[in-house]
């Protein structure tokens, strides 16, 4: 019959294992991928097919640059979102699920900036296509702003709030039982 952990290899205030942890942590992980990897693919689509459509050959040259590196950015972005996809089957059940949640950690925090850069050029080069460089300044401000503040200021502000831990902690023993 197999045992569940000892006592000692509990986390503290979640109760579950180090195992039952990184578990979560991957499932986590793969749920938040799997949202970021629709979106990019949307984007993606999307400036692919702008090349053909019949207006695309009125666009200055600024605009050609622009769409050049925000399709440059959403691809990174795949790269990046689809990379840990890649690895999980590479490594797995090869014992290495600590070091793939890291290092897909920051592969996904690397997809997110790319995709909030690709997505500002998109409204760039359209805003800038159909009002003119106003407007265009005006909505990629608004629109980098929007992506800073709720995907980077408000959690780092919690972490710093709230502490900065470096990890999840296993507790060296169970958590007491008053009563």
């Amino acid at each position: 019959m197999e045992e569940g952990p000892r006592p000692s290899e509990r986390i503290a205030h979640t109760g579950e294992s180090e195992r039952e942890r990184l578990n979560r942590n991957m499932n986590e992980l793969l749920q938040e991928l799997r949202v970021s990897q629709t979106g990019v693919q949307i984007l993606f689509a999307f400036l692919l097919a702008l090349p053909f459509a019949q207006r695309f050959n009125q666009v200055t040259t600024f605009q050609r640059d622009v769409y050049f590196v925000t399709l440059l950015l959403a691809g990174a972005s795949a790269a990046f979102f689809i990379a840990p996809v890649s690895a999980h089957r590479l490594l797995f059940r090869r014992k290495g699920k600590e070091h793939l949640i890291s290092s897909s950690n920051w592969m996904a925090i690397a997809g997110l900036g790319c995709l909030a850069v690709a997505i500002t050029g998109v409204i760039l080069l359209i805003s800038d296509f159909l009002f003119g460089a106003a407007m265009a300044a005006a909505s990629t401000s608004i629109a980098f702003l929007v992506f800073v503040v709720l995907w980077y200021v408000l959690p780092l502000r919690w972490l710093i709030l709230h502490g900065w831990p470096e990890r999840e902690d296993v507790s060296p023993e169970p958590p007491r039982r008053d009563g």
